[in-house]
Parts: structure tokens; C-alpha cells; sequence
């Protein structure tokens, strides 16, 4: 109740205060466990995505984020949950494949960081990690746009990707990176030219 209280709330003051707007939500299953795998490129990214769905979402979010009250508050009042940037974060993993274990929906970022450019970044192999040892189905999410004033911020989800080719092999570097890849190009598919030139992580 906390939850959708909380996401009531919030969703209204995202749609007020950036100008919010969401495409190709039915691309999101309706039940089951679903991996959703958005770019990054504001701290409110985890609520505005949350704010986008009718189902719930237990968000993967840097460390550092927790430490501004304001903002820890409203990340875990929408399901979100820390992770240890450039270290294996076991503690995360295990709560990452208890949400999808349940069949809900995790929320994890494969760029791993922000990028302050805006401009699309490679993958980390932690969503192409969790998506193999899973088998939950991946849909890419495009966050384009700015939160800055004149805000307006466009949440757009496209088709769902499975990796059948790759389940139950080994998820070795190369195939974690192919994995990873796939996920980056389906993302930038959904977002403007400017924002799809894809870094060097």
C-alpha cells in the first residue's frame, strides 16, 4: 500500500515538474519476471521509470544516491535498493534474483553509472549477467529528453529481448559483452541521434 501510495504521489510530481510522457508500455508483460534495462542520465531516473508502469518495480541504484535523504527517501519508497559500484555486489545480486525469483520486476541500469554527457555508454555485464542466469525476458527502456527547465522527459519502452542461443552456457566475458551489446543497441534504438553514440564506458 506504501508503495502505490508513494507512486501516486511521485508520478504526479514527475508529470507536473518534467513533463513527462510514456511510450510503448505495452511492450512491458503484464506478470511474470521482467528484467527492465533504461539508459542513464539523471539521479531521478529509477523513480520516473517506476512512475511509468502499472506494475511494481524493485529498482537497482548506486550506493551513493542513498546518501541525500531526499532522494533515498523516494527511491526506496518505489521498491529501489543500493548496489556497491565496481565490485561484485553479492549482497545485490541475491536480492536482485529474489525479485525475479518471485516474478516481479527489476530495474537495473546496464551502463552501471550515469552518464553525465547524456550520450549512451557501453554495458557492464551485470543486466546480461542477470538476464542469462534468470532467463527473464529483457525490455529496453529509452529515457530521452532533459529534467532541466524547459523540462520534458519522454520514457519509452520497446519490444521484449530473450537470448535463448546463450542459456545455459557458460556466461563467459565475450558473451556477457555480445549479451550486453544487444541490450545497449535495443536501448538506442528508442532514443534520439544525439543520444546514441555509444561511449567508451
Amino acid at each position: 500500500m506504501l508503495y502505490w501510495l508513494a507512486r501516486l504521489v511521485l508520478r504526479a510530481y514527475i508529470r507536473w515538474r518534467y513533463k513527462q510522457t510514456v511510450e510503448g508500455s505495452e511492450n512491458l508483460p503484464r506478470r511474470g519476471a521482467v528484467i527492465l534495462c533504461p539508459n542513464h542520465i539523471n539521479f531521478w531516473d529509477p523513480v520516473t521509470v517506476a512512475c511509468s508502469i502499472g506494475r511494481r518495480v524493485s529498482f537497482m541504484a548506486k550506493e551513493e544516491l542513498f546518501r541525500n535523504p531526499v532522494v533515498a527517501l523516494a527511491l526506496r519508497l518505489v521498491g529501489a535498493f543500493p548496489v556497491k559500484r565496481g565490485k561484485a555486489d553479492r549482497a545485490a545480486i541475491r536480492h536482485s534474483l529474489r525479485v525475479l525469483g518471485r516474478g516481479q520486476v527489476l530495474g537495473i541500469f546496464p551502463e552501471g553509472t550515469r552518464s553525465r554527457t547524456g550520450v549512451l555508454q557501453k554495458a557492464e555485464p551485470g543486466a546480461a549477467l542477470l538476464a542469462l542466469r534468470t532467463r527473464a525476458p529483457v525490455v529496453p527502456v529509452g529515457i530521452c529528453g532533459s529534467y532541466r527547465r524547459p523540462a520534458r522527459v519522454v520514457v519509452r519502452f520497446g519490444p521484449t529481448l530473450t537470448f535463448p542461443e546463450h542459456y545455459g552456457a557458460r556466461p563467459t566475458a565475450e558473451r556477457l559483452e555480445h549479451v550486453g551489446s544487444q541490450i545497449m543497441a535495443a536501448i538506442a534504438a528508442l532514443l534520439p541521434e544525439s543520444q546514441v553514440r555509444i561511449g567508451p564506458g
